[in-house]
């Protein structure tokens, strides 16, 4: 069930034209919780209101873009990646996902609260940034050799794990919640002493998907081994990414947690991430964040 949203003033970014966007896009989100909730024909009215959504959206993006340039806006670069980053990657994406699952409720609710999260942390983080109610988060925008060399390393490691071809949804997830998951932190030291986190989220079908097949018997209720499986399959991620990255050698790891939806939330709120992906397998979405730590 997706979360009922409502506008108040914490929203409020002080440009008018930026604000009656915002409560635009957030009065469509109502409207679409509603008709995907009427079981007969919510989800041929929800067709038509998601493609609204988007337009919308994407128009939106041009505007504040405009806005943005127009003041001198020193974040103007990074924030707009961030806009192309929805408008050709999680955007499209979803999409596929809806049209694959015929519009089904599951799909639309998925849409709307990825769509729902991503409004939310960019309105009050990034959007905010632009009249220096706080600093921009991104202080680096990852682009070329490096994020590429990443996005081939993971993608790799999720076919050898999960036998799945994924797409890149997002280069800059913002802690979205994209349904049921299992969230580890690894906690690394590298030998000079800094220290590096990196967060590995699986949806739950993902996870099922890497372990069902491995035995004779449905392991959906045994939570407690699909979530110790789900630890130990992030540390093989995060060895076999580092050896693609020639890192492997540099940092040893200290520990390994599960964390819940909240606790990795907030973790976007207390401080700026290095790399912070999101894929889609076809079959469950798969975060891969790195922060690092003085």
């Amino acid at each position: 069930m997706v979360k009922e949203t409502e506008w108040n003033k914490q929203f409020r970014i002080g440009v008018d034209s930026i604000d009656n966007a915002h409560k635009k896009l957030f009065s469509i989100v109502r409207k679409l919780i509603h008709l995907s909730q009427d079981e007969n024909n919510g989800q041929w009215a929800c067709a038509e209101g998601i493609k609204y959504f988007k337009n919308y959206a994407v128009k939106h993006f041009a505007d504040e873009e405009a806005y943005m340039q127009s003041i001198g806006y020193k974040g103007y670069e990074i924030h707009k990646h961030l806009h192309d980053d929805m408008r050709y990657k999680t955007l499209p994406a979803l999409e596929n996902d809806l049209l694959e699952s015929n519009y089904s409720q599951e799909s639309i609710h998925h849409f709307l609260g990825i769509c729902l999260g991503w409004l939310t942390a960019h309105i009050m983080i990034e959007d905010r940034a632009i009249t220096g109610n706080i600093p921009n988060r991104w202080t680096k925008d990852h682009t070329g050799a490096d994020i590429k060399a990443l996005e081939d390393g993971l993608s790799d490691t999720l076919q050898n794990i999960f036998k799945l071809k994924s797409t890149v949804v997002s280069e800059h997830y913002n802690g979205e919640n994209f349904g049921n998951s299992i969230i580890a932190r690894l906690s690394y030291r590298q030998k000079e002493g800094r220290h590096v986190q990196i967060f590995l989220a699986f949806e739950e079908t993902l996870a099922w998907q890497a372990v069902d097949p491995m035995l004779d018997i449905q392991l959906k209720k045994l939570d407690k081994i699909i979530k110790n499986a789900t630890k130990e399959i992030s540390q093989q991620i995060a060895n076999q990414v580092g050896v693609y990255l020639h890192l492997h050698s540099q940092y040893q790891l200290e520990s390994s947690h599960l964390m819940t939806i909240e606790q990795f939330q907030k973790e976007f709120d207390t401080g700026c991430f290095e790399y912070s992906l999101l894929f889609n397998t076809g079959t469950g979405y798969f975060a891969f964040c790195i922060k690092l730590l003085q």
